[in-house]
């Protein structure tokens, strides 16, 4: 399991881009990070350079495995 990580942002990034690089996916994950972070929604989509950004740790999530009727 993953321990919480700092994220430093860089001029122009946004967070549905910084959470698909870190967890791998944004689904669920965007509304988590906002959660973890209060005042980060009023920044905007777009983010200046040098914002902290908790990226908390979420479970992976589990692979379900898919069934083939021919099995």
């Amino acid at each position: 399991m993953m321990s919480a990580v700092s994220y430093i942002t860089r001029d122009g990034d946004c967070l549905d881009l910084i959470c698909f690089r870190h967890y791998g996916r944004s689904a669920g994950m965007v509304e988590r990070v906002l959660e973890a972070n209060y005042g980060l929604a009023d920044l905007g989509p777009i983010y200046p350079e040098n914002i902290k950004i908790v990226l908390p740790d979420v479970p992976k999530p589990k692979v379900q495995r898919e069934i083939n009727i021919w099995e």
